[in-house]
């Protein structure tokens, strides 16, 4: 038995792999790759050029790949490119990229996209990542691994939310979060390290006190950003300290304190 459902509409030059699922009246338009393994469900449109991996599954009313909401858009032909096992639930949007960037939105694996969450053009999402109902990335914003937005979020154009960092419910983030730190509110401040959600995923006693104390230099003491910086460099930098201070240090939207 056929796995394409004889109502869906498969562009003769989209190219899926033998196994792929495509479910009643959706649409897979022309130079659409989709790899071995993925479950394309009723009612959903994945635009090209698109290039999707394995073991993707995308549910109903979803709008993958399609042009971005961008007004100097002019139909350059731009990308989106997917990696491997991410889930994109009900009526969720990620458009592609613009030729006034890189002309790529590139989305890495295992994340979750829930329902009606956006993707919008040029941006990067790592791997492991959550957008919970909702969460809306504005163009070119970068969301490191395993980063989470809770419902009803929205991140600014070009804003940086870093590896392991946690937003609550609603926030609006303005500027850059640094890796491992929680925010929350309108507009968003920060709360802390993620500790519950590090310590989930393996990190050491030592890596986790570590982080607490950089933290309490950068944001309760009172120092200025490179007096804080400079207060924590003087001591012994473990690697995951390195990645708080990179994601501090690289900001060019400035970071929420």
């Amino acid at each position: 038995m056929s796995l394409i459902h004889p109502t869906a509409l498969i562009d003769s030059s989209a190219q899926l792999a033998d196994d792929v699922e495509v479910g009643p009246y959706s649409i897979i338009g022309p130079q659409v790759t989709i790899g071995e393994g993925s479950v394309i469900g009723p009612h959903v449109v994945i635009k090209g050029p698109s290039s999707l991996g394995k073991r993707n599954r995308i549910f109903q009313f979803a709008s993958v790949g399609e042009d971005c909401q961008d007004k100097k858009y002019n139909g350059e032909p731009t990308r989106l490119e997917m990696g491997d096992d991410n889930v994109i639930r009900e009526s969720v949007t990620i458009h592609r990229g613009t030729a006034q960037d890189l002309g790529l939105t590139k989305i890495g694996s295992g994340n979750l996209f829930m329902a009606y969450s956006h993707v919008a053009h040029d941006c990067v999402v790592g791997d492991n990542c959550i957008m919970a109902n909702q969460a809306t990335l504005a163009g070119h914003v970068t969301l490191g691994d395993f980063a989470i937005l809770g419902g009803l979020s929205a991140v600014h154009q070009f804003s940086r939310v870093g590896a392991h960092a946690m937003c609550g419910g609603g926030s609006i983030i303005l500027k850059d979060i640094p890796a491992y730190v929680m925010v929350s509110g309108h507009p968003a401040e920060t709360h802390g390290i993620n500790y519950e959600g590090l310590k989930r995923r393996g990190f050491s006693k030592e890596a986790l006190q570590a982080l607490r104390h950089a933290y309490k230099v950068i944001f309760r003491q009172g120092l200025n950003l490179q007096d804080a910086i400079n207060q924590i460099e003087a001591e012994p930098v473990t690697p995951v300290i390195q990645i708080f201070l990179n994601s501090i240090k690289n900001s060019a939207r400035g970071i929420t304190r």
